[in-house]
């Protein structure tokens, strides 16, 4: 049995979250996830990571296959999890059928070439989103895998209560 830990013994596990890359080994980020200010202007609702041509993407996270066919001229895969989460791959050739439960890690097609903007051999779009239609809302999806970094921008005078220009105002 082992001994309980103190408080004042290190954590060193990093928590594990319920996703996982989508590309094995871990792929360079080569565009980042650029949401729009509105949700009907451009933008990029998703990240572009590097990999090779007919490359083997996983799927993310256990789940149902939403959508595996031809968008727009790109194939693609989505797939519904548990968590209400709908991840997104293209171009991707698939090797599942709509209505297949598949499992975290389990190959769901190849990666194709001929993402736009590519800079590497071929690039997978990965994208997340929660809700459908007018609801939905676009997600970064390395933000399911806990690798995100949080910066807090520093107040400014007019953020603090009783410091603002309505304070100074009234006094």
């Amino acid at each position: 049995m082992s001994a309980p830990q103190t408080a004042s013994a290190p954590h060193t596990a990093a928590p594990r979250t319920s996703y996982d890359w989508p590309l094995a080994p871990r792929p360079a980020v080569v565009r980042p996830f650029d949401p729009p200010e509105k949700r009907w202007q451009p933008g990029h609702r998703g990240v572009d990571l590097a990999a090779a041509p007919d490359a083997p993407v996983l799927a993310a996270r256990a789940g149902t296959v939403h959508f595996a066919g031809v968008v727009a001229g790109k194939p693609t895969v989505s797939i519904r999890h548990a968590d209400g989460i709908v991840t997104t791959y293209e171009p991707v050739v698939a090797r599942v059928r709509r209505g297949e439960h598949i499992g975290r890690g389990q190959v769901i097609g190849v990666l194709a070439v001929g993402h736009a903007g590519c800079r590497a051999a071929a690039c997978l779009h990965w994208g997340a989103r929660q809700g459908s239609g007018r609801d939905a809302v676009y997600l970064n999806p390395l933000g399911l895998l806990g690798v995100l970094r949080v910066r807090l921008k520093p107040l400014m005078p007019e953020d603090v209560p009783g410091r603002g220009p309505l304070a100074v105002a009234r006094r």
